[in-house]
């Protein structure tokens, strides 16, 4: 991502730490620069620590922000396009849509939606094209993988340098046709 680009993550009232956690380690793989969220769920149920996994393993909540708002519409500059991401009727599929350069991307609650009033505020409502819906800490990360991977200049092999584990020195085998793969006959 270009240092122009801004990339958040708003979270209408979230309830798993589990999830919270997971979304932090996505922001951390995938560069963004900030979680916030709403609601009174989230802080009750992480102050519970019997009820908490460590999901974020990369420990980016160490380095990106994770702030709670009264309002998530509210908590951006002018700039900053916000974009639902929800299973709502009227949507565009992700594979469809093209990343605003600044975005605040706001996620529904685990056993909900994101409201009418933040829908129609909106500049644009995607969706993940699935079967039922997934996970929330997973619909982050394909959201996020998808902004990546649509917007990179970095070559492949430097991204896989810059990213892989430390003890991660596996290489593929030169061919000529590296790419693709071949069918039988």
């Amino acid at each position: 991502m270009s240092k122009s680009s801004y990339a958040a993550i708003g979270l209408v009232n979230p309830k798993s730490p589990t999830n919270v956690g997971g979304i932090m380690r996505a922001v951390g793989c995938y560069s963004a620069d900030a979680v916030f969220y709403t609601g009174k769920r989230y802080e009750l149920a992480a102050s519970n620590g019997s009820a908490q996994y460590n999901t974020d393993t990369k420990l980016a909540s160490q380095s990106i922000s994770k702030t709670k708002v009264e309002s998530l519409v509210d908590a951006v500059p002018n700039e900053v396009k916000i974009v639902c991401v929800d299973l709502v009727e009227g949507a565009v599929p992700l594979p469809d849509f093209q990343h605003p350069e600044k975005a605040l991307y706001i996620f529904g609650p685990e056993d909900g939606t994101i409201s009418q009033q933040i829908v129609n505020r909106a500049d644009a409502v995607v969706y993940v094209p699935t079967i039922g819906c997934m996970n929330l800490a997973a619909s982050v990360n394909v959201l996020l993988y998808d902004r990546l991977a649509k917007s990179t200049s970095i070559a492949s092999d430097e991204l896989i340098r810059r990213s892989r584990d430390t003890n991660n020195r596996v290489r593929v085998k030169p061919s000529a046709d590296k790419h693709s793969i071949k069918k039988p006959r």
